[in-house]
């Protein structure tokens, strides 16, 4: 039986529903080396989607197998936190936000 890995749902925090999905896994990219894997945020109702960007797993820069980050709850809650102190105004209108953070989501 294979483990199959989580692409997109839901999170509640602070009274707000926030949806998200994997937008790119960690990929090599012939300008930038390899790059980690984003997810797209958006609160329920706003306008406004961040997409928070992780750091490539260690493993693909010592020639590893591929592999991505496990995305649960608290990563994810994480993520919205600090897209949240970093300034991203969900309600406001315009093109996504681009944030970057660690491999914990901080």
């Amino acid at each position: 039986m294979s483990k199959s890995q989580i692409n997109s749902g839901t999170v509640h925090l602070d009274g707000f529903i926030y949806d998200w999905h994997l937008q790119r896994e960690p990929h090599l990219s012939d300008d930038e080396g390899w790059k980690g894997m984003t997810i797209s945020l958006l609160q329920r109702d706003a306008r406004r989607e961040a997409l928070v960007e992780f750091p490539p797993p260690k493993r693909l820069l010592k020639g590893l197998p591929r592999g991505r980050l496990q995305l649960d709850d608290a990563t994810i809650s994480r993520c919205v936190r600090s897209a949240l102190s970093a300034g991203w105004e969900p309600m406001t209108r315009g093109k996504p936000v681009v944030f970057v953070v660690d491999s914990e989501g901080n």
